[in-house]
């Protein structure tokens, strides 16, 4: 596994975690050193947990090349991701394969789309699995908003205490989805900006979210924006309030790259985080569903903006 020097950027965000053990910031230094940004303080992560959460057909009928679990692995590798993400199953099938080639996060919970009842991913993965395949770190969903948020936020604390133990970095994806709210309100600024707070205080050094619209959910919240107003009226605008929610900056903030959009549109996002402030992106559909050059060509094109 390539690492660079560690640069002063990387010191500066290993800092923001006075209180994790030297096999954690260790993971977190490795994650943050490895690929084409390493050492720049900012990430982009493959995820690949689309096919347990979507369906096969539906999240790689586009490529079909991608339902090898390998072809997500040389991706990520070709490309200089920082890191590569998925379910057990797709980790097993290329961990020993490709060992040390990639840094690794183990999805420990996952659920599908066969229910209609209130989001709860099931466990699916443990630290002992995430130690065994030599990942970095484990990754976790919760949906604030839904009725079963704290059986996921109780599972989370449970886990990340036995990851930081074991020297491993937590990483949460963190998405507002629920009886509770709008569909709109999923990707409310508000409610963006709550969901990363809420990973930040579930103990995340990396937290996932959705990138945030202008529209305002919560009434109480919306008093309070009206009060004390702050430019919100671009993407780069909002993406730098999330961040600023996530502890003042002193959290790693990535930001999903969603369903699948044109590549015109997609960078306009990737530049919009850019300047916003954000550490970075996690693309899945928009890289693994274009064909294998497309992919290819995208990822260091996204990379290159953030180098810039």
């Amino acid at each position: 596994m390539t690492m660079t020097t560690m640069t002063d950027r990387v010191r500066q965000i290993l800092s923001f975690y006075p209180s994790d053990n030297p096999g954690t910031l260790t993971n977190l230094a490795r994650l943050l050193s490895h690929g084409t940004l390493g050492g720049t303080g900012r990430l982009v992560i493959l995820p690949v947990d689309q096919g347990f959460e979507h369906g096969p057909y539906r999240s790689f009928g586009p490529n079909p090349a991608a339902m090898d679990p390998t072809y997500h692995f040389e991706l990520a590798i070709e490309t200089g991701c920082s890191a590569y993400a998925a379910p057990l199953g797709f980790l097993e099938a290329g961990a020993g394969r490709y060992a040390g080639q990639i840094p690794l996060i183990l999805k420990l919970n996952n659920s599908d789309t066969l229910s209609r009842m209130e989001p709860c991913p099931a466990l699916t993965g443990s630290v002992r699995d995430a130690l065994r395949l030599g990942c970095i770190g484990i990754g976790f969903t919760i949906y604030p908003g839904s009725s079963a948020r704290n059986t996921m936020y109780e599972q989370l604390r449970a886990l990340a205490e036995e990851a930081k133990a074991a020297g491993l970095v937590v990483v949460v994806w963190s998405y507002p989805r629920g009886a509770g709210l709008s569909k709109e309100g999923e990707t409310a600024l508000d409610v963006v900006c709550y969901a990363a707070h809420i990973a930040a205080q579930l103990g995340a050094h990396v937290i996932k979210v959705k990138l945030p619209r202008e529209n305002l959910e919560q009434a109480e919240a919306k008093k309070v924006y009206d009060k004390h107003p702050i430019p919100t009226s671009t993407l780069a605008d909002r993406v730098r309030h999330v961040v600023q929610c996530a502890f003042g900056g002193r959290r790693i903030v990535i930001f999903s790259g969603g369903e699948a959009k044109d590549t015109a549109g997609l960078m306009e996002e990737i530049r919009a985080i850019r300047d916003g402030g954000g550490f970075g992106s996690i693309i899945g559909r928009n890289s693994f569903q274009r064909p294998r050059g497309e992919a290819v060509q995208l990822l260091r094109d996204i990379m290159q903006v953030y180098k810039s």
